[in-house]
């Protein structure tokens, strides 16, 4: 058998995403809503199964960090504190044919260019060309903020003026000082959180790498000034081996360091981990060093102290904060194109495979297609199937369902009995179910059950009595 494969077609994930109930366009009933998606039943289980990976990693397992989980509707000072209502912007250019909008920088690197930023003003580089029409009269590129604007109450005036968090880590800094508090937490430390943020992009794209309704899950890990270097490449270390444990290999990440002069004025260190998509290598995940300057901001707009009493050293300071920052959403859809495999494989007992071309319009003879999503196990949105090999045979339904009951207590199970076992199989491997158990008449005899691999599609007999402890190392 061989790994190898040629590059995942987004439209062939995207095909199967809605076929299998991963993705759906949102609204789809009446025409869609760009930038937004919703998730179906596997979907749903895949982004769960990302966000317990995360938290169990970053939280559960140590003793320095503690769980938020903030509002998504904020005071609207904290937006000012942190620079958003007057930084939180993104040039764009619309084009004076064909009336599209784009986003300056984007439009630019697609077009080999850089956009131009100098005396704090974009300018588009000549050249520079609309897309859809062709036409070089665009405008002059100019701020849009990315945040939505809504309204608090029933009168829709400039003082019940409020916005959907662009992100989740303000809420953490504003929380701080009830955080240390109430946790009996000591420098350093760290508090993190899951949920939604909100970003009116310009132009949302690829599929749902990049859209305006999304899922964060951001760790603000306070530390003593000075350790700033030492903790934000031990949190680089961390973030990197998560990624390859959840399934995404060390050849298809890369590390983006980004240079001093492209920090935000505050850092001090920023690496994004950046994965393979199909559509170029896009960023994941950055973590930062950004210093005090988020606890300043709020102490300053607040009036409340920031600052933290180390008891043992007998002084106060402002921590410093490392903030790896990461998608859920951008982090699903790599996992689904890292685990989307076509083989075609050999007809009969042979486990003979070979990479599917996409060119060819038919498999060789002998052969046939087979899709599969090779997850790793914690992310697979259904660990086991069930399947009685018959559907007309009343004793081997019942003995299918008892073993179904049984997994099912311990492991995300599907019961199945529709259609020949084949096809049962071929619809477990394209929604990612590592492992597969069928119940057949020899079940009935010797209380035995075929176990079926995913990857190898291997199959062996198994004693029903030793079912959970084989499952449970195949799926740890």
């Amino acid at each position: 058998m061989t790994n190898e494969r040629y590059p995942v077609s987004m439209d062939a994930l995207a095909s199967l995403c809605k076929r299998r109930g991963f993705i759906f366009q949102s609204s789809e009933i009446y025409g869609g809503i760009n930038g937004f998606w919703d998730y179906g039943p596997l979907g749903v289980e895949l982004k769960r199964n990302v966000r317990d990976a995360w938290w169990n990693s970053i939280v559960r397992d140590r003793e320095d960090v503690v769980g938020l989980d903030a509002s998504i509707i904020m005071h609207p000072r904290i937006w000012e504190a942190s620079g958003h209502i007057g930084g939180f912007s993104d040039p764009m250019v619309d084009c004076k044919g064909c009336r599209k909008r784009y986003k300056a920088d984007q439009l630019c690197e697609e077009q080999g260019a850089k956009l131009i930023h100098e005396d704090k003003k974009f300018t588009l580089p000549e050249g520079i060309k609309c897309p859809a029409c062709g036409s070089l009269d665009l405008t002059e590129p100019r701020d849009f903020n990315l945040m939505f604007k809504t309204f608090i109450g029933p009168v829709e005036d400039e003082s019940s003026v409020a916005y959907l968090r662009p992100e989740t880590a303000q809420a953490i800094f504003a929380q701080f000082g009830n955080v240390v508090a109430t946790s009996r937490q000591k420098v350093p430390f760290g508090i993190a959180q899951i949920g939604k943020s909100f970003r009116n992009e310009i132009n949302p794209r690829n599929y749902t790498f990049r859209s305006r309704e999304f899922e964060q899950m951001e760790l603000e890990f306070f530390i003593k000034p000075g350790t700033d270097a030492e903790w934000h490449e031990y949190w680089v270390a961390e973030r990197l081996k998560w990624y390859r444990k959840v399934g995404l290999p060390e050849s298809s990440l890369h590390r983006d360091v980004h240079a001093k002069e492209d920090l935000a004025h505050y850092a001090s260190a920023c690496v994004d981990i950046a994965y393979d998509f199909p559509f170029g290598v896009q960023e994941l995940e950055g973590i930062a060093a950004r210093g005090n300057f988020d606890l300043s901001q709020h102490q300053k707009f607040s009036g409340k102290s920031m600052e933290y009493f180390d008891q043992e050293a007998d002084e106060k300071f402002i921590p410093h904060v490392v903030e790896p920052s990461a998608g859920v959403d951008r982090i699903a859809l790599a996992l689904l194109c890292e685990a989307y495999y076509e083989q075609w494989i050999a007809k009969g007992d042979s486990h003979d495979v070979m990479m599917a071309d996409p060119s060819a319009k038919r498999a060789p003879e002998g052969y046939e297609a087979r899709t599969v999503m090779r997850f790793a196990p914690c992310i697979a949105p259904i660990k086991v199937a069930v399947f009685p090999l018959v559907k007309n045979k009343p004793e081997l339904v019942a003995k299918a369902r008892e073993v179904f009951d049984s997994v099912r207590r311990t492991w995300a199970a599907f019961y199945d009995q529709t259609g020949a076992i084949g096809r049962r199989y071929r619809r477990q491997d394209e929604i990612g179910t590592p492992c597969c158990l069928t119940v057949d008449f020899d079940t009935l005899e010797d209380n035995t059950v075929t176990l079926r691999d995913r990857d190898t599609m291997e199959q062996i007999r198994l004693k029903l009595d030793d079912v959970h402890t084989v499952l449970g190392e195949k799926l740890a």
